[in-house]
């Protein structure tokens, strides 16, 4: 029998990426805390939680299934910039990130659920800031209002308009979900997208 594909995820941004493969899936919300654990390292968080997202999944899952577990974070002079939730944290990340590198790592993880295997990848990408203006910085948030983006913006959108240079193996890591590593998890779990 077939495994189903299931991302554990309630991301529309997550679900706009996995249909670019062209497979049928579900998505089921993993309910894990997202907390990091004192000392984690930005790498293990993001590996830790994609494994725990999966893995809360698949432990309910009473038929075969592939489950895709994903966490994302951004990195900027050794700070963790999460999710601003407000107009005023969304602006005063982007004045912190302005000429600067950021570093964003994406966890992913595949769980089988017939045997509860598990691959992970930790997926790296850099963005270059402008010298962005306080009011450019305003005007974006305003228009585009990214509460919910790690790094307070949207790549696949007008925040492009942000960035100096874009440095990485997959710009779909970018977004939240590297469809080139999750393609070669599923290749190795016996599901191409290609077939």
């Amino acid at each position: 029998m077939t495994p189903k594909l299931i991302l554990a995820s309630t991301s529309p941004f997550r679900q706009q990426l996995l249909n670019k493969l062209a497979l049928d899936f579900d998505t089921m919300d993993p309910g894990v805390d997202e907390s990091p654990q004192e000392g984690e390292t930005p790498l293990a968080l993001v590996e830790r939680l994609a494994r725990e997202k999966a893995l809360a999944v698949a432990k309910r899952c009473d038929f075969p299934a592939l489950i895709i577990g994903s966490d994302q974070l951004a990195v900027c002079d050794d700070h963790i910039l999460g999710k601003p939730l407000t107009v005023e944290n969304a602006i005063a990340q982007l004045k912190r990130q302005r000429g600067k590198t950021v570093t964003f790592y994406t966890g992913l993880a595949l769980v089988d659920s017939r045997n509860m295997s598990c691959q992970s990848v930790v997926e790296p990408f850099e963005v270059r800031f402008r010298q962005l203006t306080d009011e450019q910085i305003e005007r974006y948030v305003e228009l585009e209002q990214p509460l919910w983006c790690a790094g307070s913006f949207k790549s696949e959108g007008l925040g492009i308009c942000l960035f100096e240079s874009l440095s990485g193996r997959d710009p779909n890591t970018l977004v939240g979900l590297p469809l080139i590593s999750l393609s070669e998890l599923l290749m190795s779990a016996g599901m191409d997208p290609l077939a």
